[in-house]
């Protein structure tokens, strides 16, 4: 093989191969950077069929505030329990979006 096929052939390699992949992760990078979704940005129905949907997800709940919220115990670890939990969304200052989890042997106390 000649010095120019190999140099083709590396370059051929570099176009094929490795910048898709280059490519794909910076796609995955920008990706991961996006902001959790927001309670305040979604109606009622949105937020509490996002957690419904997820089973346990981290949604923003203020500017500088988030939480977990689950769908049912299953998501909690041990001991914790459920707690209902009302966040504000976009058309109900007082939505039940599911429910966080709490300590059931600390009086109600979360692990804040």
């Amino acid at each position: 093989m000649t010095d120019v096929s190999r140099r083709s052939l590396s370059v051929l390699f570099a176009c094929t191969v490795l910048l898709p992949v280059s490519a794909q992760a910076q796609v995955s990078a920008q990706v991961s950077a996006q902001a959790r979704p927001d309670t305040r940005a979604m109606t009622c129905a949105e937020a509490s069929a996002l957690v419904a949907r997820a089973g346990a997800i981290v949604l923003s709940t203020g500017p500088a505030t988030y939480a977990r919220f689950v769908r049912d115990g299953g998501f909690c670890p041990l001991p914790e329990t459920t707690q209902p939990s009302w966040e504000t969304t976009r058309d109900d200052p007082k939505c039940f979006v599911g429910y966080t989890c709490r300590d059931k042997f600390n009086e109600g106390q979360g692990r804040d």
